[in-house]
């Protein structure tokens, strides 16, 4: 079957798969507060000694980017920063409480909004009250705008332990960052990508996205070659998700400006082959990596881990998330903090924990959760016994089209299925087949 006719098939609304349950699927009924923290000190006690990771969310960003669909505040106001880092240190030394001990930390990872909003010396404050002075066998790493990125954070930032940064770029032609109201040039991104790397970061990350309104193939492939001339160790090319029920930014262009289909399949297809032209492997879904890279050596010994920050080879079964709408995982259970500051700063200087809400995860979704993460890490998953034969019936269409194979008890992504992994996953998803959406959940699969 040619790629058109593919997509037309299986570009469908579908999860992402960060998590599963997706949070759509949470069962937040029978999940409180209290149970979270039971769960969490219950897989604490049985790993403390393996290391946990951390994420700290941090909001804030000058100007609106309409495309964005994570969790931010809009604001010019510099004076939320300390009220905000007082609030995430307050947070940590709640959850140091309730565990009995200030946790081994293995990564920490400083996400947005935009952490380079904040002053340096606020991120100095906030990484040292958390991690103390010296961190050099933490794996840290921190989101920064080109456009706000100074040469006094990278070296802030370096110098309390972070060898790892992540700058947003998503496309450099002029129509696209007029329409998705965010700018950057090359210039800016090659001065601050030399100046970390002069200070010691050891690998850059780039995050583009296709299927931006007003994209082009001509104007991708030019995106990419800049991008290619940087040399940047990991690329995530990541698939414009648009989802204006959910983030009216988004309305601030017409339907009609957004890719579809194969004009958006060709846009990743371009940038795909040029980044494996160039040298760079194919890591799980939407990620690149040089093979120096120690992403791409994880993912070749089958350790590439996954979580709510993305690909890791940090393997950590607990991850706590401080902050506005930060999400927490301790393997049996999810926990969601509030999505908006306030509610979050309200709750947190009251001495309350900013759980909203989460979901205590059974034994049927411990199972279904590890095939998803096998088939997004390592591209192939098995069962002990018998592969199900619903989930064999789910996958027939693949099968007949080549972008799975089967064989016994074991479950292969193709070369072909690599753009399909979330119609791949579906097949798993049973919480998904149980209740079918009748409103718009997620965005599309490709």
């Amino acid at each position: 079957m040619d790629t058109s006719a593919l997509l037309k098939k299986y570009n469908i609304a579908a999860p992402r798969y960060t998590s599963y349950p997706t949070v759509p699927y949470w069962e937040n009924e029978s999940f409180s507060q209290d149970k979270w923290l039971g769960s969490l000190i219950k897989s604490y006690a049985a790993q403390k000694d393996e290391g946990i990771s951390l994420y700290i969310h941090l909001p804030f960003c000058e100007s609106l980017c309409t495309y964005c669909g994570c969790n931010t505040r809009i604001t010019k106001n510099h004076g939320v920063e300390i009220p905000y880092i007082d609030a995430v240190i307050k947070e940590w030394e709640m959850y140091c409480q309730v565990l009995g001990e200030k946790p081994k930390i293995k990564e920490l990872h400083l996400g947005g909004g935009t952490p380079t909003f904040f002053n340096p010396q606020n991120l100095q404050r906030l990484v040292t009250t958390i991690l103390g002075e010296t961190n050099n066998n933490i794996a840290c790493s921190f989101e920064g705008h080109p456009d706000n990125t100074t040469q006094n954070h990278l070296q802030t930032l370096h110098q309390l332990g972070f060898k790892r940064l992540s700058l947003g770029i998503q496309d450099f032609d002029p129509k696209v960052q007029f329409m998705i109201n965010r700018f950057q040039t090359p210039a800016q991104v090659h001065h601050i990508t030399k100046e970390a790397r002069k200070l010691g970061y050891d690998s850059i990350n780039f995050d583009l996205i296709y299927g931006l309104p007003g994209q082009t193939t001509k104007g991708i492939a030019q995106t990419i070659m800049e991008i290619i001339n940087m040399w940047p160790e990991r690329i995530a090319f990541y698939s414009y998700a648009h989802v204006p029920w959910m983030k009216p930014g988004q309305r601030h262009y017409a339907e009609k400006d957004i890719p579809q289909g194969n004009e958006k399949f060709a846009l990743y297809q371009i940038g795909r082959d040029l980044l494996i032209s160039s040298g760079y492997q194919e890591i799980g879904m939407d990620h690149f990596a040089l093979k120096k890279d120690s992403l791409y050596k994880a993912s070749e010994k089958y350790q590439l881990h996954r979580n709510f920050m993305g690909y890791t080879e940090q393997y950590t079964k607990i991850l706590i998330g401080l902050g506005v709408s930060s999400i927490s995982d301790c393997e049996m259970a999810f926990a969601q903090n509030s999505k908006t500051v306030e509610d979050y700063l309200s709750k947190i200087n009251s001495g309350q924990f900013a759980v909203e809400k989460g979901h205590l995860l059974n034994e049927n979704d411990l199972s279904i959760r590890q095939h998803i993460l096998n088939l997004m890490c390592n591209g192939i998953t098995s069962f002990r016994r018998e592969i199900p034969l619903e989930i064999k019936q789910r996958l027939m269409p693949l099968l007949e089209d080549h972008l799975v194979e089967i064989n016994n008890q074991e479950i292969r992504i193709l070369a072909a299925g690599k753009s399909f992994l979330r119609n791949v996953c579906m097949a798993f998803d049973e919480r998904l087949w149980e209740r079918q959406p009748q409103t718009s959940l997620f965005s599309s699969a490709v």
